[in-house]
């Protein structure tokens, strides 16, 4: 019906925070203890019902290392939210989250609903970043935040349906531009994608 959102979705981060290890554990419910770094960026789907609506995630997984930086504006054009994520053990990775927010709000979707990830919570006795510091930093900066473990999976299906629960209901039609990406992914997308 007429309650069907679709929805491009992307997870932005530093090399190692654990952006592929969420979306696995979201999407297969799995953790693998070594995840490959992705190339490029992988592409999933999967559908949430939130109240009275279905939203189909269009998922992309872009890759942390430096040297795909400049591809990132191609998988964030037109999405409709952002998963920023850092791992806690980790302030560089939280310096770079920081740098990833002032990007998308430079350069995103002025509605895009953003979400920062403090992932790998279960290494609590590693923490580099606080709770505190972070939540005080997405406050500040109009996203929402939550802890978020891959490896047991706490907060990983809430931070989704946070997510989905935000996203503007009467969404006119994605832009032209939007739908190309989504309908055509780059050429070695595919071939990245583990799983579609």
């Amino acid at each position: 019906g007429h309650n069907n959102l679709n929805a491009k979705f992307v997870l932005l981060g530093d090399m190692g925070a654990g952006k592929s290890s969420l979306v696995l554990r979201f999407v297969k419910g799995q953790f693998l203890e070594f995840q490959e770094s992705t190339i490029g960026a992988a592409f999933f789907s999967q559908t949430l019902a939130v109240n009275d609506a279905t939203v189909k995630f269009e998922i992309w997984d872009t890759a942390g290392q430096e040297r795909y930086h400049s591809l990132a504006p191609m998988y964030y054009r037109g999405a409709a939210a952002a998963i920023i994520v850092y791992d806690i053990t980790s302030a560089d990775s939280f310096t770079r989250a920081k740098k990833w927010v002032q990007e998308l709000q430079k350069q995103g979707n002025p509605n895009m609903v953003m979400a920062l990830a403090g992932n790998k919570a279960d290494l609590e006795d590693k923490r580099e970043v606080t709770a505190e510091e972070a939540r005080v930093y997405a406050e500040e900066n109009g996203l929402f935040f939550m802890e978020t473990s891959a490896k047991t999976a706490a907060n990983v299906n809430d931070v989704f349906h946070e997510i989905a629960k935000r996203l503007p209901r009467a969404q006119p039609t994605q832009n032209p531009a939007g739908m190309v990406l989504v309908d055509r992914p780059a050429e070695g997308a595919r071939a990245a994608s583990c799983c579609s």
